[in-house]
């Protein structure tokens, strides 16, 4: 295996949270304070001014899904915390080694069927009520999961770091849907799947948390990773991307593609086109510029921001909390244990703040969230939190 190019960041526990303002250390102080910040004016020092606007902008991460059965990363029970030698697979060893790609989607493979059956908690259900109540913009999420459009289609969602419901080819830049993906995969590899299904009839999946799977004999990591140790990854086959099969893109140098596939329709290393990869932000890949403009928008046209299950180890979330800092905008972080650099945006606070001006909670957004929900709402719809197994995905 290639020796990784790149430090994963903030794999080590991170500082302890501190508490904004001091009450907020319990669960009826987080909620009082996160009422406050959610429906204070814009403040006075922003910049630009506001002009009245007093929305608020969420950045949520892998915590806010931890109440739907997915794994985190830092968390208490994290795939950093509690399983030391994981590393993530790198953009670079993805798309330049078909070893390192088989083995990537055996275990996704493996892990797909539990995160697709999965489904948005009480927390997106609240963040839903907060935009129609008005007092969310937009969200901005680094999960791949797909529960924010799911749970509010009406309440724009941008995917940070892309999604899993599809997957875009290397080559010609063409969608595929996960779903179909996992179809073919199951064809190419029978054994695999007969796997699977003992797997799912034994409950050895049933559960993501890593100490849980960890006595069924198997590793979990986020992004329905799953890990056999000992499994012969090297048998297991892939599809070839079906845009580039069917008509073979040219390459840099002007010349045609060559994509070439086994009896059964396997992806052949013989190609030089037709890789398809998930349509996330693999580590080691840069977000698009368009998307890291959205986000900035997003972030200027609020007059605050909330983070909601990060801790904030990834630049990319960080430093859109560094923008909103020197914008002058208050900052709120509900997150379970500590966050990258959260002492410097509570840094001048006043100390009669009451959460108006800047809220830190460490508690279970699941937990929290509906009950805001309810100091804040004086409509009929709060609370009801519907049955999202039949809500379809927008795909774009």
């Amino acid at each position: 295996m290639q020796k990784p190019f790149m430090r994963i960041p903030y794999t080590g526990p991170l500082p302890p949270p501190i508490f904004v303002p001091r009450n907020a250390n319990t669960a009826t102080g987080a909620i009082s304070a996160l009422t406050k910040f959610l429906s204070a004016p814009s403040s006075p020092h922003l910049l630009p001014p506001s002009n009245g606007n007093t929305s608020t902008v969420l950045l949520t991460g892998a915590g806010v899904s931890v109440a739907s059965g997915l794994a985190d990363y830092r968390g208490t029970a994290g795939t950093y915390t509690l399983n030391k030698t994981y590393r993530p697979i790198y953009y670079n060893e993805f798309i330049s080694n078909h070893e390192a790609r088989k083995r990537y989607w055996a275990r996704s493979f493996l892990g797909w069927t539990n995160l697709h059956k999965a489904r948005p908690n009480a927390a997106h259900v609240a963040i839903r009520d907060l935009g129609r109540l008005g007092y969310i913009s937009d969200v901005i999420t680094q999960n791949v999961d797909s529960f924010h459009p799911k749970a509010h289609p009406d309440l724009q969602t941008l995917e940070l770091h892309g999604y899993l419901r599809s997957l875009v080819c290397i080559h010609c830049g063409n969608h595929l849907l996960r779903e179909e993906f996992q179809r073919l995969l199951s064809t190419l590899n029978p054994e695999w799947a007969v796997f699977l299904t003992e797997m799912l009839e034994s409950g050895a999946l049933d559960s993501e948390h890593p100490d849980e799977r960890r006595k069924k004999g198997l590793k979990t990591n986020p992004d329905g990773d799953v890990d056999v140790p000992n499994a012969p990854y090297t048998t297991f086959r892939y599809p070839a991307c079906p845009t580039c099969l069917a008509n073979p893109p040219a390459q840099s140098n002007g010349s045609q593609s060559i994509v070439r596939i086994d009896a059964d329709g396997a992806w052949s290393p013989e190609s030089t086109a037709g890789v398809l990869k998930p349509a996330v932000i693999m580590f080691g890949e840069s977000i698009a510029a368009g998307v890291k403009v959205a986000a900035e928008e997003a972030i200027d046209n609020a007059s605050r921001i909330l983070v909601i299950g990060s801790s904030l180890a990834t630049y990319s979330a960080w430093r859109l909390v560094k923008r909103a800092k020197e914008r002058n905008m208050p900052i709120g972080v509900l997150n379970l244990g500590g966050v990258r650099g959260e002492e410097g945006f509570y840094a001048g606070l006043k100390a009669d703040n009451d959460g108006s001006w800047g809220v830190r909670c460490s508690e279970s957004a699941d937990k929290i969230l509906p009950a805001v929900v309810r100091n804040l709402d004086t409509t009929s719809f709060a609370g009801q939190i519907e049955n999202t197994s039949n809500v379809q995905l927008n795909y774009t």
